[in-house]
C-alpha cells in the first residue's frame, strides 16, 4: 500500500498546490487590472504585511474545497475534478477577498522613492551596495537596509510597520471571534500551552485518520486492529507533544524575556552613547573655548612683553651705566642696584610669563647645543660663590667622576634651570651653606642643591611647583616672581628628565635634577665666555657699530654702553636707511632691531645678504621669538639678545662676534684679590705628595688635584691650612702659583 498512499499524498499536495499558483494567478491577472490591489509588485518584507488575507485566505479556502472535493463526499465527479475546483475557488476566492477588504493588507506603510543620485545606494548594515529598489529606509537603525538584512534582522521589532506582524494580525482576527475574557487568557502560559497543543495534534489527527480511511483492510477485525492502533499513536504523540510544547513555551518565554532585557539595555547604552556624544560635543566647545583663550592669552603675552620691555630696556641699561661709574656718590650706589634688580626682577618676570605661556601652547623650542660642561659648570659656581659669599654663606661644588669635554643638550635651558635651583637655595639659605653636585655616569648627568635653609614642609612640597606660589615663613620677606620651580620642572620634564625634592623644616631642602647629556667625542671647540669682570675697552683698532632701532630712548642706551669703551657709533631709527649708510660707513658690526615699521628686521637683514655684506648682524629686540623665526629658514644673523639689554650679555656677544681681547680693569680681576699665604708660614707635605701635586698642577688637572688635596686630607697626610689653601688656588686656576708654592722644580724626580 506504500505507492497507493504516496498517490493519495501527492493528490493533497497537488490541491495545495494548485490553490497557490491559482491565488497567485487571480491576484496577478484579475485583482490588479480591476484595481483591487496596488499596481507595483511590493516584495520588500519592511513594507508587507505578514498576513495577507487575499492570498493566505484564497489559498486556504481553495485547498479545503479542494480536499474535501477529493475525499468523495461530495460525489465521484467532485472527486475527480477536485484539482480543478480547488483552482475555481481560488480564482473566484482572491477578487472577493481584496473587494472586501479594500486592498488594505498589501502594503503596511506607503512606497517613499530613496532620493539619490547614485545608481547604487549602500546598506548601513552589511555596507553592500543595491539598486535604489532593493533597499528601503529603516527606523531603527537610521539608513537604508537592503531586503537581506531586513528579512534576517531580529531586534528591530518591525518598528518600521507597527500592527503588520503577524501576532498582532492574529490578535485582531481572534478579537472578532473570540470574547476578550477568554482571549486574555489565551495569552497566558497556559493558553499558549493549549492553543499550541491543539494544534499540534488536531494536525496529528488528521493524518492519522487520513490513514484510517485510505488504509485497504480486508475484515472487521483488521479494521478494529488498525484502529486501536492508531489511537495508541495517538496519545503517545499527545504526550510526546505535550512534552515538547510545555518546553516549547518556556523557551519561548525566556527568549522573550531575554529579548526584552537585551532591547533594555541597548536603549540604555543608546541613550548612553548619545549623552556621550552630547558631553563629547561639549568638552569638545569646551576645548576650543579654552584653546581659542589660551591663544588670545599667548598672544596678548607677546604683545605687552614687547611694549614692556622697551621702557625697562631703557630702565636697566641707565642703572647698569650708573651703577659702574665710579663718580656716583656711595650713598646713591644702594639705590641703583635697587633700580638695577628691580628692573631684573621685572625682566625675569616676563621671562617667566612667556616661557610658561610658550610651554602650555606647545611652541617651546629646544636646541641641540655642543657645550662644554666642565667651563660652564665652572662659570656657574664662579658667579653662585660670590653671591653666597656677599650672604656669608659657604659654597661647595662636587664633581666626583670625569666630565666629557663636550656633552649635547640646550645650553639656555640648562643653564636657566641650574640658575633657578642656585638662586632659590641661596635666596632661602641665611646661614651654613649651599652645595652643588654633578655626578655624570652612562650619559645620564644627576644635578644636586642641598642647601641648610628654613626647608620646606610636606604639605607645600607640590605647591613650590605651582605657578605664582610663594611659600612665606613668618619674619621673611622674600622677593621672587613664583615661576622659578614652575619653570625648572616644565623644562625639566620636556627636556626629557626628572626633578625630585626632598626636605625638612627647619633644615634645608635638597633638589635633584637628572637629564640626559649625550657625550660628543669629536666636536668644534666652542667658546664659552668667562666670568663677568669690568671691562673699559679693547685691543686693535677701533670697530664702527651701527645701531638701528626706532625706538630712540634704546639707541640712547645701547650708545652709552658702547660708546665709553671706544666705539665708533652711527644710530638711525629708520630701516629704509639701512643699506644706503652700510654701503657708505662700512660698520664692523650692526645691531638690528626686529619690529620696525616700513620693514622689520629679519627683511633688512635679508637684503643685507643678498646684497653680499658680510659684516656680523646681531638682533637685538623685545621681540619673544629668540631668533627662531622660521625654522626653515637659513641662519643668517650672527647673535639675538632679547630686551632689555644685559650689558655683560651685549659685551659678551659683540666680543664673540667681532673676535675681540677685553682690556679689564686689575682692580675688578677676582684673582689678584685672593690671598695667598706666605710660603713660610705655609706647612707643606711630604716631597712625593707634593710631586704628585705638581705634576697635576703642570698639566691643569684641576679635578685630579682636588681629589688629591682630599685624599691628603682624609688620611691626615697634609695639614689643614694646606689644603684649604691648595683647594682655594684650585678653584681658581692659579696652577703658577700652586707651583711656586710647593717649592718643587721641574727637574726633581716624579
Amino acid at each position: 500500500g506504500v505507492y497507493r498512499a504516496l498517490e493519495e499524498t501527492l493528490g493533497f499536495y497537488g490541491i495545495i498546490a494548485i490553490a497557490w499558483v491559482g491565488s497567485l494567478v487571480a491576484d496577478l491577472v484579475i485583482n490588479k487590472p480591476l484595481g483591487l490591489s496596488p499596481p507595483h509588485i511590493e516584495f520588500k518584507r519592511a513594507h508587507l504585511y505578514d498576513i495577507n488575507p487575499v492570498g493566505v485566505g484564497a489559498m486556504i479556502t481553495a485547498s479545503v474545497v479542494g480536499i474535501t472535493c477529493h475525499t468523495g463526499i461530495l460525489g465521484s465527479y467532485a472527486e475527480a475534478l477536485s484539482h480543478f475546483i480547488a483552482l475555481a475557488t481560488a480564482l473566484a476566492t482572491a477578487p472577493l477577498i481584496a473587494w472586501r477588504t479594500d486592498g488594505r493588507f498589501y502594503t503596511a506603510r506607503p512606497f517613499t522613492p530613496i532620493a539619490t543620485d547614485q545608481e547604487l545606494v549602500q546598506c548601513c548594515i552589511c555596507e553592500h551596495r543595491f539598486e535604489p529598489e532593493d533597499v528601503t529606509g529603516c527606523p531603527v537603525y537610521e539608513g537604508t537596509i537592503c531586503s537581506l538584512c531586513c528579512s534576517l534582522d531580529a531586534r528591530c521589532g518591525d518598528a518600521c510597520k507597527p500592527g503588520a506582524g503577524y501576532r498582532e494580525q492574529l490578535q485582531q482576527f481572534l478579537g472578532k471571534l473570540v470574547p476578550d475574557a477568554i482571549l486574555s487568557r489565551l495569552h497566558s502560559r497556559l493558553g499558549h500551552f493549549l492553543t499550541l497543543l491543539v494544534l499540534i495534534n488536531g494536525l496529528s489527527a488528521l493524518l492519522l485518520s487520513l490513514i484510517y480511511f485510505k488504509t485497504p483492510v480486508a475484515s472487521e477485525p483488521e479494521a478494529l486492529l488498525l484502529s486501536i492502533t492508531l489511537w495508541k499513536v495517538f496519545f503517545i504523540l499527545v504526550i510526546v507533544t505535550g512534552i515538547v510544547c510545555w518546553l516549547f513555551v518556556l523557551a519561548h518565554e525566556s527568549r522573550v524575556v531575554a529579548e526584552e532585557e537585551s532591547f533594555r539595555q541597548t536603549r540604555l547604552l543608546t541613550e548612553e552613547i548619545v549623552a556621550h556624544e552630547r558631553t563629547d560635543l561639549a568638552l569638545q566647545q569646551a576645548k576650543e573655548q579654552a584653546e581659542a583663550a589660551n591663544g588670545a592669552k599667548s598672544r596678548y603675552l607677546t604683545g605687552i612683553s614687547h611694549e614692556l620691555r622697551s621702557p625697562l630696556n631703557a630702565i636697566l641699561g641707565y642703572a647698569q651705566l650708573m651703577e659702574n661709574d665710579e663718580t656716583v656718590p656711595p650713598h646713591r650706589q644702594e639705590a641703583l642696584g635697587v633700580i638695577r634688580r628691580s628692573g631684573e626682577y621685572l625682566a625675569d618676570l616676563i621671562e617667566g610669563l612667556l616661557d610658561i605661556s610658550k610651554i602650555e601652547a606647545g611652541r617651546l623650542d629646544l636646541h641641540r647645543d655642543q657645550v662644554r660642561i666642565e667651563l660652564l659648570m665652572e662659570q656657574l659656581v664662579t658667579m653662585f660663590r660670590l653671591q653666597a659669599e656677599e650672604k656669608g654663606l659657604a659654597f661647595d661644588y662636587h664633581c666626583p667622576y670625569p666630565l666629557p669635554e663636550m656633552v649635547t643638550t640646550d645650553e639656555k635651558r640648562l643653564r636657566q634651570i641650574l640658575i633657578n635651583l642656585l638662586s632659590n637655595a641661596i635666596k632661602y639659605t641665611d646661614k651654613g651653606g649651599v652645595s652643588l653636585s654633578l655626578r655624570y655616569r652612562s650619559q645620564v648627568a644627576e644635578f644636586t642643591v642641598q642647601d641648610t635653609g628654613e626647608g620646606i614642609s610636606p604639605t607645600n612640597i607640590e605647591r613650590i611647583f605651582r605657578p605664582f606660589e610663594r611659600i612665606r615663613t613668618p619674619g621673611q620677606s622674600r622677593i621672587g616672581t613664583g615661576l622659578g620651580l614652575t619653570i625648572t620642572r616644565l623644562l625639566t620634564e620636556i627636556m626629557g628628565g626628572d626633578i625630585s625634592v626632598e626636605s625638612k623644616l627647619g633644615q634645608g631642602s635638597t633638589f635633584k635634577v637628572s637629564l640626559m647629556l649625550s657625550s660628543v667625542h669629536s666636536a668644534s671647540p666652542r667658546s664659552i665666555s668667562a666670568p663677568a669682570k669690568r671691562i673699559y675697552g679693547y685691543h686693535g683698532s677701533r670697530r664702527k657699530v651701527l645701531l638701528v632701532d626706532d625706538d630712540q630712548s634704546h639707541r640712547q642706551v645701547v650708545r652709552a654702553m658702547l660708546s665709553p669703551l671706544g666705539f665708533e657709533i652711527t644710530d638711525i631709527g629708520n630701516a629704509l636707511e639701512v643699506l644706503p649708510t652700510v654701503a657708505d660707513q662700512r660698520p664692523d658690526l650692526v645691531l638690528l632691531d626686529v619690529s620696525m615699521p616700513g620693514q622689520t628686521g629679519w627683511e633688512v637683514l635679508q637684503r643685507l645678504r643678498a646684497e653680499k655684506h658680510g659684516m656680523p648682524v646681531v638682533m637685538v629686540s623685545a621681540d619673544a621669538n629668540e631668533g627662531q623665526h622660521a625654522k626653515d629658514s637659513p641662519r643668517l644673523h650672527d647673535g639675538y639678545i632679547i630686551k632689555p639689554v644685559r650689558l655683560n650679555l651685549l659685551l659678551d656677544t659683540i666680543g664673540q662676534v667681532l673676535n675681540l681681547e677685553w682690556r679689564f680693569k686689575k682692580s675688578a680681576e677676582p684673582l689678584a684679590a685672593i690671598p695667598v699665604s706666605d710660603n713660610g708660614d705655609l706647612p707643606l707635605p711630604a716631597l712625593p705628595h707634593r710631586l704628585e701635586l705638581a705634576d697635576l698642577a703642570r698639566i691643569g688637572h684641576r679635578k685630579g688635584l682636588l681629589e688629591a688635596l682630599h685624599g691628603l686630607k682624609h688620611r691626615g697626610e697634609a695639614a689643614e691650612q694646606f689644603t684649604l689653601e691648595l683647594t682655594q688656588l684650585t678653584n681658581d686656576f692659579q696652577f703658577e702659583k700652586i707651583l711656586a708654592l710647593l717649592e718643587v722644580t721641574e727637574d726633581e724626580p716624579s
